[in-house]
């Protein structure tokens, strides 16, 4: 795969996907918000994973410094064999009464951000003949838990119509649908953790080892964990009457990772 780029690379699953890339010694491209943070992260991967680590600052809701990241991925003299769109906005707010604004910084970072990013990267892979698309969805997609499960549905079916155009040209696309992870997401977003049961939860590492095993297989839909793949199965089978008395807004509080 090559250099890797990775949003949201300095905590949660971006780290541990970074982590796990740098340490099959794939050079990486990590963007964050944070530069202290970019900087700690990617020295501590120069000194013990001995790989090349660049760095670009970005706020992905700002549509300037999203198109550094697109340039950047169409880079000719510098090719990008992965791009992983792992970057996440914590709502923690129900839709009606809640700030709009802050809506649409999160519809910017989990779905302007992936469209732009990855039709930037798979021009530049289909002109080379290699690469692959990681995008970051959830669980969620399949419910009806607010706009956050909105924003994860449209990467999860962008993936899809993604890797369908990609057929035969040698680049793939890949949606990851986890569960509950223990990322440290939920608390940054004010979201109480102790309302989902400990076997709900996921580790991350776990996560990204199948997320990355499902992209060298070239595999369009991961979802991690066999009582998640059969929760998925049950939501797709049922009625969405009972989907949305089930798992939404009302049921679920937040929106949860």
């Amino acid at each position: 795969m090559g250099t890797a780029l990775v949003t949201g690379a300095t905590s949660g699953l971006g780290l541990e996907i970074a982590w796990q890339l740098a340490q099959a010694r794939h050079n990486l491209i990590l963007v964050a918000r944070t530069p202290e943070r970019l900087r700690e992260v990617a020295e501590e991967m120069r000194q013990f994973a001995g790989v090349q680590v660049e760095v670009l600052r970005a706020d992905l809701s700002q549509r300037d410094e999203l198109e550094v990241i697109a340039e950047r991925l169409r880079e000719p003299g510098k090719p990008v064999g992965l791009l992983v769109n792992n970057a996440g906005f914590g709502l923690g707010q129900p839709f009606i009464g809640g700030d709009l604004a802050r809506e649409e910084r999160a519809l910017d970072v989990m779905v302007r951000a992936v469209m732009v990013a990855s039709h930037a990267a798979a021009g530049a892979m289909v002109e080379r003949g290699r690469g692959a698309i990681l995008n970051v969805s959830s669980m969620t997609a399949h419910t009806a838990m607010g706009t956050y499960a909105a924003h994860k549905a449209w990467v999860l079916r962008f993936t899809e119509g993604l890797a369908a155009e990609l057929a035969g040209t040698g680049v793939t696309a890949t949606a990851l649908c986890p569960g509950l992870v223990h990322t440290g997401f939920h608390a940054a977003a004010g979201i109480d953790e102790t309302q989902w049961k400990d076997p709900l939860w996921l580790d991350a590492e776990r996560v990204a080892i199948d997320g990355l095993a499902a992209v060298r297989r070239g595999q369009v839909i991961c979802t991690p964990s066999l009582r998640y793949r059969s929760a998925n199965a049950a939501l797709r089978l049922a009625p969405r009457w009972f989907v949305r008395r089930m798992v939404g807004p009302e049921r679920s509080g937040r929106d949860p990772e």
